[in-house]
C-alpha cells in the first residue's frame, strides 16, 4: 500500500463512511435541534434580564449581575456536569438533551444580557424621557425607542457569542448526548478507523459554516439600518 492510498484508507475509507454516515446524519439533526433551542431560549432570557436590569431596581439588578458574572466565568462543561450529576441527587433528573440545552442557554443568556445591557446604556437617556413625555408608558418607550437601538448595537458581539455557544453542543458528548461528536467517537471506536471523525468535521462545516456566513450578513445589514 502506497503512502497516498494508506492515507485515504485511514481517513477517507468509503466502506466505513457508508456504514456510519446514518449515525453522523442523526448526530447532525440532534446538534441542529439543540443549537436552535439554545439560541431561542438563551437570547430571549438574556433580553428579558437586560430589560429587568434597566428598571433600576437594586433587588433585581444585583442577582442579574451575579448570574451573568457566574455564568460567564464557569466553563460550559462544568455547568453541564453540575446539572447532569447534581440535579438527580435533588430528585430532578434531566436527559442529556435537556442538560445540554439548559446549560448552554444559561451561558448564552449571560452573554446576551451583557451585550444588550451595554446597548441600552449606549442609548442617550433623553430618548426614553422624550418618549415618556409623548404619553408612552415606560415599557412602551423601552420597546419602541430604546430596545431597537440597543439590539442594533448588540448584534455584532452577540452573533459571535451565538456561534461560539452553539458549537459547544459538542460538549454534550460528555453527558452522552447523541450529537455529531459523540456518534463519531463511537463509530471510530467500533470501526477502528478515524474516518467517522473526518465525517464529523465535514458535518460541523455543513452545520456551522452557513451560520458564520449568515451572521456576517446580519451584522452588515444591522450596521446599514
Amino acid at each position: 500500500m502506497t503512502g497516498d492510498s494508506g492515507f485515504f484508507f485511514t481517513f477517507f475509507n468509503l466502506a466505513v463512511a457508508k456504514q456510519y454516515w446514518p449515525s453522523i446524519a442523526t448526530g447532525m439533526l440532534v446538534t441542529v435541534g439543540v443549537g436552535i433551542a439554545v439560541v431561542i431560549t438563551g437570547t430571549i432570557l438574556g433580553l428579558a434580564l437586560a430589560v429587568l436590569r434597566s428598571l433600576g431596581m437594586r433587588a433585581l439588578a444585583l442577582p442579574i449581575v451575579a448570574f451573568a458574572d457566574v455564568m460567564r466565568s464557569l466553563p460550559p462543561l462544568v455547568v453541564m456536569i453540575v446539572l447532569y450529576f447534581g440535579l438527580p441527587a435533588l430528585g430532578l433528573p434531566m436527559s442529556a438533551f435537556a442538560v445540554t440545552w439548559v446549560a448552554l442557554s444559561l451561558v448564552l443568556a449571560a452573554y446576551a444580557e451583557e451585550s444588550i445591557w451595554a446597548g441600552i446604556l449606549a442609548v442617550p437617556p433623553g430618548q426614553l424621557e422624550a418618549a415618556r413625555s409623548t404619553g408612552m408608558k415606560w415599557w412602551q418607550g423601552m420597546r419602541w425607542v430604546v430596545l431597537p437601538q440597543a439590539i442594533r448595537r448588540a448584534v455584532p458581539p452577540l452573533t459571535n457569542r451565538v456561534i461560539a455557544t452553539t458549537k459547544n453542543t459538542a460538549l454534550g458528548s460528555v453527558v452522552a448526548l447523541n450529537e455529531i461528536l459523540n456518534n463519531a467517537q463511537g463509530a471510530t471506536s467500533h470501526a477502528g478507523n478515524p474516518t467517522p471523525l473526518v465525517m464529523a468535521s465535514i458535518a460541523y462545516l455543513i452545520v456551522f459554516l452557513p451560520l458564520v456566513i449568515g451572521s456576517r450578513s446580519v451584522e452588515q445589514r444591522w450596521k446599514r439600518a
